[in-house]
């Protein structure tokens, strides 16, 4: 897409814009489903978090076994990739 077409498709999208805002009109959320998703939603206090935080140990294991976790799928399916795409490509 050149210059000159994304200032020539400019003023129609504005222009739509403008006229789904006046079309699309906003909906509040009813107060029992606003109350329901608030008592899903839960945070700790802030003492939880900063004893989480500060414990390094186990946040890096779980970091690097994340990562390897993500290394060993990623070289599963390049070895996949090699054994059964090649296949099909001559």
């Amino acid at each position: 897409m050149n210059k000159s077409e994304t200032t020539s498709t400019e003023p129609r999208l504005n222009e739509l814009e403008a006229h789904l805002a006046g079309t699309l009109k906003r909906v509040p959320p009813r107060r029992d489903f606003v109350q329901r998703l608030r008592s899903y939603i839960h945070f700790p206090p802030r003492e939880e978090i900063a004893t989480r935080l500060h414990d390094w140990r186990k946040l890096f294991i779980i970091f690097g076994s994340v990562v390897s976790g993500m290394l060993l799928l990623i070289t599963v399916a390049r070895a996949l990739y090699h054994l059964f795409g090649r296949r099909n490509m001559g």
